[in-house]
């Protein structure tokens, strides 16, 4: 990855990684938990050669990034993470990017193309739509499913917030085997990524971030509105291509096109052989050519349809 620049927002100062052509199409590459920007440490490479302009920001809460004010809360929820982004661009002077991402990144991109399409001139999400429905979190799901969401619990009791004090990378090695079993990652990636973890607000915005979700902790009040109308689900209406993983070890891949009543924009999906939740890390070539088809499917405008 190239050297680390910062912008600094009304909440943080994001650490992020640019490369490509200034003058090229703006895309912003968003990590999830428990990664970092070494996620796309292929995949923009490969998206600057192609001639966009890239950026892949440290999430709040990892790496070099920071919050401004002592006192802010340290939130984790959804919110926080589209605000950030929308956040970001401005900063940056952009006024359209493609967003893509995984996990905590994708749901992030997510919000943002649901709340200000505007400013999305295209959507790659994993594992499809990303937008927590908060009300309906105490619906149980399948019990094989629940085994692999095991932390998501443990992070709603003070055990959980010391386990994580102690041993992050210990965690993420866990979550990393269960999310992706067919990644054959070394120590060496594990480490590298680890380093993010040492970020003084981590444990407070990723304890946050899971009791939030699960209705166990409020949301800081500057986020009550986009709370809000995050809550009614809304449709997502950019230019969309979704991925799965066919090797995912929690998000089994779905029969058909999965969330056809999310996204209402054109839209194309793809499942990825071998590939877990971390995908662009597992499968670089295949994430960079959902980003150039999402491009194409805006230009072309072509309807909904699925690609295997």
């Amino acid at each position: 990855m190239t050297p680390l620049k910062h912008a600094r927002t009304d909440v943080l100062d994001i650490a992020y990684v640019e490369t490509g052509p200034a003058d090229g199409p703006a895309v912003v590459l968003l990590h999830g938990y428990p990664y970092d920007v070494h996620s796309y440490a292929e995949v923009a490479p490969l998206l600057a050669r192609q001639g966009y302009r890239v950026f892949v920001p440290y999430l709040r809460g990892h790496g070099p990034t920071r919050f401004l004010d002592e006192q802010a809360p340290r939130s984790g929820q959804q919110a926080a993470l589209g605000a950030d982004v929308v956040a970001l661009l401005d900063a940056l002077e952009i006024p359209r990017a493609v967003l893509a991402g995984y996990d905590w990144g994708g749901r992030a991109a997510c919000v943002v193309a649901a709340t200000w399409p505007e400013r999305v001139t295209g959507l790659v999400s994993v594992n499809g739509y990303l937008i927590q429905d908060i009300a309906a979190s105490g619906r149980p799901i399948q019990p094989e499913l629940e085994a692999g969401f095991w932390y998501f619990y443990y992070f709603l009791t003070e055990r959980g917030r010391a386990g994580l004090t102690a041993d992050p990378r210990g965690i993420a090695e866990v979550i990393w085997r269960r999310n992706s079993p067919a990644w054959p990652f070394d120590q060496a990636t594990l480490d590298r990524t680890a380093v993010s973890f040492e970020n003084p607000d981590y444990v407070e915005v990723v304890l946050h971030s899971y009791r939030h979700r699960l209705g166990h902790a409020p949301g800081a009040p500057e986020y009550d509105v986009l709370e809000r109308a995050l809550s009614l689900t809304p449709a997502i209406t950019v230019p969309t291509v979704t991925l799965e993983g066919e090797a995912d070890g929690n998000f089994p891949v779905h029969e058909g096109l999965p969330d056809t009543g999310r996204f209402t924009g054109p839209r194309r999906h793809h499942r990825v052989p071998a590939a877990g939740h971390n995908l662009p890390q597992e499968a670089p070539e295949a994430f960079a050519g959902a980003v150039h088809e999402v491009v194409d499917l805006g230009t072309t405008g072509i309807s909904m349809q699925e690609s295997r």
